[in-house]
């Protein structure tokens, strides 16, 4: 086994990206989903783990978020935390969505405040839209999206916002549309992975100073 020491090419951030099916990239042929292309395009040297999980909540990804993180700590460095949920929250079951948007908003703050006393920069990338759902579900991702981005503002945090941009992509909405209705093939992920690009992930994955 080689070991790495600070300060070679291998010394890059370690990435936990926490969500969903989305984040997991289900669906794409090339199994690069977002993830994978964002990394490809911005952080090549990084140590990332895709930690997505079909079907999760905002509240299964606070539940396994900080058992998951710390076991792929390494102490002394440049940890970062990329979470992106909500879709699930959104789908009704039993007539109420599965995690009202109040409780979806106090998972959230409750990640960024654990990240925030960890030490350990977080951005939040927006659900994308599910378009098998139809425009109910759209209509609570949008009223849900703008207090997440608030939240996130008023933590100093960075949020990309995707779901109305994904909504009206036609690649996103053929793909996702021939597939099952939620997840699209490779040219809908090329998008998404573009919008979390365009929406700064390339400044805000810049080396930290490293704590002495």
């Amino acid at each position: 086994m080689t070991i790495r020491t600070p300060g070679d090419p291998f010394d890059g951030p370690r990435i936990c990206f926490l969500g969903d099916s989305f984040v997991q990239g289900l669906g794409d042929p090339e199994f690069r989903g977002w993830v994978g292309r964002v990394l490809q395009a911005a952080a090549p040297h990084a140590t990332a783990f895709n930690l997505g999980v079909r079907r999760q909540t905002s509240a299964q990804v606070r539940q396994r978020c900080w058992a998951e993180v710390e076991a792929r700590a390494l102490p002394g460095a440049d940890h970062r935390l990329v979470l992106s949920f909500g879709a699930n929250d959104a789908v009704t079951e039993g007539g109420a969505p599965r995690v009202a948007h109040p409780d979806t908003l106090a998972n959230l703050a409750a990640l960024l405040d654990g990240a925030r006393e960890r030490g350990i920069a977080a951005l939040v990338v927006g659900p994308p839209p599910v378009v098998g759902l139809g425009p109910d579900h759209l209509a609570r991702l949008l009223r849900l999206v703008p207090a997440m981005a608030e939240l996130c503002a008023s933590s100093g945090v960075p949020f990309v916002d995707v779901t109305e941009a994904l909504a009206e992509d036609p690649t996103w909405t053929a793909e996702a549309g021939a597939a099952d209705g939620a997840h699209p093939g490779a040219g809908g992920y090329a998008r998404l992975a573009e919008l979390v690009l365009d929406g700064g992930f390339g400044d805000w994955i810049k080396p930290t100073p490293r704590r002495t």
